[in-house]
């Protein structure tokens, strides 16, 4: 009996979007980057999806994005 993977043998691409599974086809048909679905569509969010920031600092900056307020990151 073999198992049923959620995920395509071979990544798919849709509307310029790398896809490993239909729910990022989905996303990709909605012009939705799978890899961060907050974004929205065309990017629309992404100033405030906290996804696209790296580093362990990424959830401090986007908090302080959203509120207005200016953190101190220097370490």
């Amino acid at each position: 009996m073999t198992a049923i993977s959620g995920n395509y043998p071979v990544p798919v691409q849709v509307n310029g979007f790398t896809c490993k599974n239909c729910t990022d086809v989905d996303y990709a048909e909605k012009h939705i980057d799978p890899a961060h679905p907050k974004s929205g569509p065309y990017d629309v969010n992404a100033a405030t999806d906290p996804s696209r920031e790296s580093g362990p600092d990424a959830v401090k900056s986007a908090s302080a994005a959203s509120t207005g307020t200016q953190l101190d990151l220097t370490v």
